[in-house]
């Protein structure tokens, strides 16, 4: 009974810490946002500064040229995706009460006709509500856009707001693998070649998983944004871009991407070729992404179905929030490595192996 005892005590401290862990990240979520931030963003970049370091540059020489190409990165989605989100906006706002004209007189009688129902829309109504209310949304669009289009204080007031991500992934990259060693020294030595072959396990999955997946994400930016932009649809390239960063979130980002390009798409084309044409590139798009780009890029090395993806998405981001969302891919990650060895431990054991006579 000792014995059972001191077996099982290590493991039951461990979880309790672990869940203590747990409540103390869901209660300062807010807090430690930057600081996770700032830690995944070095687990994905640090193989970039140690090649670079390899190249014969400096440790700190290779993050900040990896840190600042980043920076550029970001920025210049920003300055291409805003002001086109702005301009969308404002066609929006114009025409809105032709789209209201247009569901009333041909796409409900069409709808109607099929189904057999009598669906039908005040328009004159919706109109003048539209009338009254397009003048100010015109009016606060045209206030805000050239802040938003031209950058200017708004975005420095931005970047300042932000400004401790940055000198977080500094420090996170200066020091990683100091950090990752110190961590390695207080585990037990008893259980050091465990640790080590699951830490192995884990950080090879995860970090496949992490930087194919942000290849996948731009990879498929690209395919819709220029698209949408080969076939003409304004805004099309931010729209394509948005849908492409969401790709990380299973069938999300398709899904907006395609509500968002079939509305601009509805508000620009007189016929239904050029919509048409739009669901077309996300067709050929969707197919790329299953049966392409995905499975070579990342396959299936995090070991979790779309469906549990999402779940673990709502689930840690409705306990921690921000913190949750960017926590629950790796911690979903490193429960299905640690379930297989459990597993298998189970089956190696003398309780699952043991029968009883009868």
């Amino acid at each position: 009974m000792e014995r059972s005892r001191s077996v099982y005590l290590p493991w039951l401290i461990i979880a309790i810490a672990l869940a203590a862990l747990l409540w103390l990240a869901g209660r300062l979520a807010g807090v430690l946002a930057p600081f996770v931030t700032a830690a995944i963003l070095a687990y994905i970049l640090d193989p970039a500064v140690d090649r670079l370091q390899e190249k014969g540059l400096s440790r700190t020489g290779s993050l900040l040229l990896v840190m600042v190409g980043g920076f550029i990165a970001i920025l210049g989605l920003i300055l291409i995706v805003v002001p086109m989100l702005v301009s969308q906006a404002q066609a929006l706002a114009a025409r809105l009460p032709v789209l209201v004209d247009f569901v009333q007189h041909q796409a409900l009688p069409r709808i109607n006709a099929w189904l057999g129902t009598s669906l039908s829309i005040d328009s004159d109504s919706w109109r003048n509500v539209l009338s009254q209310n397009a003048g100010n949304v015109r009016q606060t669009i045209t206030r805000v856009a050239p802040q938003l289009t031209h950058g200017g204080a708004l975005l420095l007031s931005s970047l300042a707001n932000l400004s401790l991500l940055p000198i977080l992934l500094y420090y996170f990259l200066h020091g990683w693998d100091d950090m990752v060693a110190r961590i390695a020294s207080l585990i037990p030595r008893r259980w050091e070649a465990e640790v080590g072959r699951i830490a192995r396990e884990v950080d090879s999955m995860l970090g496949q998983f992490l930087r194919g997946q942000l290849s996948v994400m731009l990879i498929m930016a690209a395919i819709y944004g220029g698209g949408l932009w080969l076939v003409g649809l304004d805004s099309g390239l931010a729209i394509g871009i948005i849908a492409g960063l969401l790709v990380f979130i299973p069938y999300l980002g398709a899904f907006l991407g395609l509500l968002l390009a079939t509305l601009a798409a509805v508000l620009q084309y007189d016929s239904a070729s050029g919509i048409l044409m739009v669901w077309g590139v996300f067709m050929v798009g969707q197919m790329l992404e299953s049966f392409l780009v995905t499975p070579y890029l990342v396959g299936e090395r995090i070991g979790l179905s779309p469906m549990t993806v999402i779940f673990a998405l709502m689930a840690f981001g409705e306990l921690m929030g921000f913190v949750g969302i960017l926590l629950a891919l790796p911690l979903s990650a490193i429960s299905v490595i640690l379930m297989r060895h459990l597993v298998r431990h189970y089956f190696n054991s003398g309780f699952y192996q043991r029968k009883i006579d009868p």
